[in-house]
């Protein structure tokens, strides 16, 4: 398929825990499900696999759902790509492979060390992973920030050095200027052999333009052609996957390899996104692949998920390992420079004042409004790109963004500058050391004017451009930040909505100061800022304006605190962060209740049940069933009286991904279900390693054959691939509480019956259609749109 048509962008927990396997928030993406026409081999009226044990009294004999014969079938429990894993059956083959161990390792010392390998291969998963992701986070970092460099000169005496590293060891460098060294040489230097004059500015905007054009060129060429799936954030897609669904690919290799190169790319050009969410997306894919080193997790698709609605110890203390080694991994490449793990170290050296929680709830409001606009507009864009003939030449759209991004970028320096440095320069506080234009102020110094780098003093010329500078940046950074992510390169969020945040955040805090300064005797100010002593710190509310703009586009809250300090290592200010970050998302939550990876996986068509979504009405199970009045009937299969003629017809003849077995068509008393890929699997296993199996041959789902004439051919058991112990519902069971289960357990159907007899199916994407409809929305615009 061509990669113009691949999803764009870009963790919804949902693993399992124990046997209330959290919701593998996806069923069967069918048609052209994602954002790109996939044409999965799912059927609209799907009936999608084994399900979890049924109702109370089935789960009992969960621990039999497989009923193995002497030889398993090969890959029968394996499953198509675009579909939804059973979670509860892949619990019960994690159960039977550990008691085997477990029997097993009391015979030998080789059995012990096996067992011993089989318990710590979770901490070695883990290990590598962290390792892995600290590398490759460092190096991301590094490379970037070097390329971003690149865009306005060169190091002389070192190539590989930025323009940072290369003025540290100078002695050339001024304090006004301390950027500036013989090393570092600007493109107009090295071509034109001036610095100064409109014919060097025209040559740095020129090369600036084209490194920045080259490097989004190469990144979605790179994209296009080796790894599709590198495209975007990922955490929509990765969200969906740990719910449980199969996308082939989305972690492999190639797609590690591209998205990291890419990454960098990305970055360096300019374009306004930021690596931290593709970074998930990286570290998902350094798990996926050192899982299939250890058996334990290659030959189980839950395994591989351990994440859950209750977060289980054991994950959570592999989680903290995990993360130690990966800090451990960067604080020894010190990708920062500033020997911090933080990306944004702030030390304030003035405390928060009671009256500031105003102006920061102002930011948070603000916050919140810039997420609610900013998804609607992202997503009406994304949905405009699908539907139009501009969304197949992704390629052109990338350059056309770049190239926007430059030209406009280029002549206020702070939308030219690298965002992380410019988030850097905002949170930071004026001090001595700090020669910004915003930390220019006057004071009067033995009747002579001054600009020493301190705050609350009145203002110079300086801060004053350098606030409209900002004010212009804020405009175009929200701009260019809706067009750019879901860009067909890898895209995060998280960057540009702090920057946006900080910019705003920093001119509230300058605006209070300089009110602080010229009318100290309001009572606001009275009681906590004394003349000539500093009061208002506008870093702070950059970091505030910062943490709520992010707030307001992904709603997190208690996380999204956790992370800023992560950032930014400021755990003094816990209470204006989280002020503002919860009046962020009551005020986005006022406009919708979904964050920006929410809408994409909606947006998207992708199978996932959130849990956070409320239902509240009073339907029954009965209302959305399948079949329905006038529809055909249910397809069955019947438990020992049918041939394999008659059974491969049905398969020939409908798109289901599965079948329940009943005793007869006249009793429709549950036996079980059967999934399509396993009755495929198994009958051309049997007809490869049986003799006397035709096409007459009686099909039986019992413990033992039927009576059958002597000269009948050889029967065919098919029991081993039965699920005994279907999830079951009766007709009058709640919505609300059918709905609940799906999450709950992972469901992807499950069989709805009247006095045990058989009545219908209801299905995830019957429960996604129906919420829809509940929510006065097109049923069928919800999936595969």
């Amino acid at each position: 398929m061509e990669s113009e048509q691949l999803f764009n962008r870009g963790f919804g927990r949902n693993s399992y825990n124990s046997i209330t396997s959290a919701s593998s928030d996806e069923e069967l993406l069918d048609g052209a499900g994602v954002i790109m026409d996939f044409h999965t081999t799912e059927d609209d009226n799907l009936l999608d696999g084994d399900t979890s044990p049924g109702t109370a009294a089935g789960a009992s004999s969960s621990t039999h759902l497989l009923d193995l014969l002497e030889e398993p079938i090969p890959g029968v429990g394996t499953y198509d790509d675009f579909h939804t894993i059973d979670w509860v059956r892949e619990k019960c083959k994690d159960r039977e492979r550990h008691r085997k161990i477990n029997s097993k390792k009391k015979e030998s010392a080789w059995e012990f060390t096996k067992s011993l390998y089989d318990a710590w291969s979770g901490w070695l998963v883990v290990t590598l992973t962290g390792l892995a992701s600290g590398a490759l986070a460092g190096v991301i970092d590094i490379a970037a920030d070097w390329l971003n460099d690149l865009k306005e000169g060169v190091c002389l005496s070192a190539m590989w050095f930025n323009h940072e590293q290369c003025c540290w060891d100078s002695n050339e460098t001024t304090f006004a200027e301390r950027d500036k060294c013989p090393q570092w040489k600007t493109w107009a230097e090295l071509i034109l052999g001036q610095a100064e004059g409109p014919g060097s500015y025209i040559m740095n905007y020129f090369m600036f333009t084209f490194w920045a054009l080259s490097f989004a060129f190469l990144a979605v060429s790179l994209v296009k052609v080796f790894a599709p799936y590198a495209c975007g954030s990922g955490i929509p897609e990765i969200k969906t996957i740990l719910s449980g669904f199969i996308i082939r690919g989305y972690l492999g290799k190639w797609t590690l390899m591209i998205k990291t190169i890419t990454l960098v790319l990305a970055v360096a050009s300019g374009l306004s996104l930021g690596k931290e969410g593709p970074l998930v997306h990286v570290a998902c894919c350094c798990g996926n692949i050192f899982s299939y080193l250890f058996p334990k997790y290659s030959k189980n698709e839950a395994k591989k998920r351990e994440v859950s609605y209750y977060f289980p110890l054991k994950t959570l203390w592999r989680s903290f390992f995990a993360a130690l080694v990966a800090a451990f991994v960067l604080r020894s490449i010190n990708p920062f420079g500033n020997s911090r793990l933080v990306l944004f170290y702030v030390e304030y050296h003035t405390p928060w004042y009671l009256f500031e929680l105003f102006p920061f709830i102002l930011l948070g409001v603000f916050g919140g409004l810039w997420g609610a606009f900013f998804i609607r507009a992202n997503i009406a864009w994304c949905r405009r790109r699908k539907s139009t003939r501009f969304g197949k030449y992704p390629v052109l759209e990338v350059i056309t963004v770049a190239a926007i991004t430059a030209i406009v970028a280029f002549p206020n320096p702070y939308t030219r500058q690298n965002t992380s440095e410019l988030i850097k320069e905002l949170f930071t506080d004026c001090g001595p050391l700090e020669s910004s234009q915003l930390c220019q102020y006057r004071s009067q110094m033995n009747g002579s004017q001054a600009y020493p780098a301190g705050s609350d003093a009145a203002a110079a010329p300086g801060v004053y451009s350098a606030m409209w500078q900002l004010s212009l940046a804020l405009v175009f950074k929200i701009i260019m930040t809706i067009f750019t992510f879901g860009l067909k390169v890898p895209s995060g969020l998280f960057i540009p909505s702090m920057a946006i945040g900080a910019i705003a955040g920093r001119i509230v805090g300058i605006a209070v100061e300089q009110l602080a300064y010229y009318h100290h005797d309001w009572f606001l100010f009275r009681e906590w800022c004394e003349v000539g002593a500093d009061c208002i710190t506008p870093g702070l509310y950059a970091m505030v304006g910062a943490a709520a703009c992010l707030g307001g586009v992904t709603r997190m809250t208690v996380s999204l605190v956790v992370i800023v300090f992560e950032l930014t290592g400021g755990l003094e200010y816990i209470v204006p962060l989280m002020a503002a970050v919860m009046t962020s998302k009551w005020v986005g939550d006022a406009f919708g209740r979904e964050g920006i990876y929410e809408a994409h996986i909606r947006l998207n068509g992708y199978p996932f049940l959130d849990a956070k979504e409320e239902f509240t009405h009073t339907t029954l199970a009965r209302d959305v069933m399948r079949p329905r009045r006038n529809d055909t009937p249910l397809a069955v299969l019947t438990q020992d009286d049918m041939t394999l003629a008659e059974l491969q017809n049905i398969i020939s003849e409908t798109s289901y991904n599965g079948f329940p077995v009943i005793v007869s068509k006249e009793s429709q008393r549950l036996v079980g279900f059967a999934l399509r890929r396993d009755i495929t699997i198994a009958i051309e296993n049997a007809r490869r390693k049986q003799e006397g199996i035709m096409l007459n041959s009686r099909v039986y789902f019992t413990q033992h054959a039927p009576t059958l004439p002597a000269d009948s051919p050889r029967p065919l058991k098919l029991r081993s691939i039965l699920d005994m112990s279907p999830f079951t519902v009766t007709d009058h069971t709640p919505m609300e509480i059918v709905v609940d289960i799906f999450r709950k357990l992972g469901l992807r159907q499950c069989l709805v019956t009247h006095n045990g007899r058989l009545l219908g199916i209801i299905t995830k994407k019957d429960i996604l259609r129906h919420m829809a409809q509940m929510a006065n929305q097109d049923p069928e615009s919800i999936m595969f749109n």
